[in-house]
């Protein structure tokens, strides 16, 4: 069983971020959550195992993620053999950018990363390795010029290219805006009644499109179809009752809107890499706080 802590990190009110960079031959801090942003860069540790929200994979030679407040992550040895893992955290307050300042336009891409965050953000190799050695050397920068230094960083990590998110939308409480009224009505009304029956006839009518209007629109905004958007929040909801609760994975399985166990367990493994079980047996245990 994995416990999930609540981590009081050394971030200071008086900080605007704090940085750790270390080499270690294992990976021994648990499954967490913290207020702050955190940014890690890791070098040489392949097969490490990364856990971010309700997603779970082995990791490559160079990894690069951004995670949200309060967003469940850990990284674990699990079938790495390096003996000289790289890490560097970067963690920031939540309140760095006051919200005002993010809405500027000229600010419009690093707003769009946070609100992504939420849901954990796997950035692509190339990014990895372009920005490998201002991670390497942000130790040598102090004061102002770190500042800078951060704010340069996550512009460039919000400008990349092929960045995923990795958790499912409805593990975390935040939102996501989509600048779109009906498409936030779509999703708030399916986050509503995720365990019920929804169809395209009834969501079409909620937006008052057509059918095919709807299907396009959604798929346009969001990158996903309908039925993936109502199957990421009822797995996400899933995921949770899988952690929070001893009920049977069938059971969840209706509660949260899959009237069949298979498809259930396909969806699942699916957007996860793992079954219902394995996810249980990976995530679920006693919170503590420290």
């Amino acid at each position: 069983m994995t416990k999930i802590i609540r981590e009081i990190t050394p971030l200071t009110q008086s900080d605007c971020f704090t940085f750790f960079s270390r080499v270690k031959k294992e990976f021994n801090f648990p499954l967490h959550t913290h207020e702050e942003f955190e940014i890690n860069f890791i070098m040489n540790a392949k097969n490490a195992k990364r856990i971010i929200g309700d997603h779970s994979d082995n990791i490559e030679d160079l990894e690069l993620v951004l995670v949200g407040s309060n967003l469940p992550h850990a990284w674990f040895t699990h079938q790495c053999e390096s003996e000289e893992i790289h890490e560097v955290t970067i963690q920031f307050h939540r309140d760095l950018f006051d919200e005002k300042f993010l809405k500027r336009n000229q600010l419009s891409f690093i707003r769009t990363l946070l609100e992504r965050s939420s849901k954990g953000i796997l950035f692509s190799p190339e990014t990895a390795q372009a920005l490998k050695h201002r991670f390497l050397n942000l130790h040598q920068k102090s004061g102002f010029d770190s500042v800078l230094e951060l704010m340069s960083i996550l512009h460039d990590l919000s400008i990349s290219r092929n960045m995923r998110t990795l958790s499912n939308t409805s593990f975390s409480n935040d939102s996501l805006s989509y600048n779109s009224r009906r498409i936030e009505k779509a999703f708030e009304y399916m986050q509503a009644n995720y365990d019920k029956n929804i169809t395209l006839e009834e969501m079409a009518k909620l937006v008052g499109m057509t059918e095919v209007s709807f299907s396009r629109f959604i798929k346009k905004r969001t990158g996903k179809t309908f039925v993936d958007s109502l199957n990421e929040i009822r797995i996400g909801h899933a995921s949770r009752l899988l952690i929070d609760t001893t009920h049977t994975i069938a059971e969840i399985s209706y509660q949260t809107g899959f009237n069949n166990l298979s498809y259930f367990n396909r969806v699942f493994k699916a957007r996860n890499s793992c079954t219902p079980k394995e996810f249980r047996e990976d995530f679920s245990g006693t919170r503590t706080f420290i």
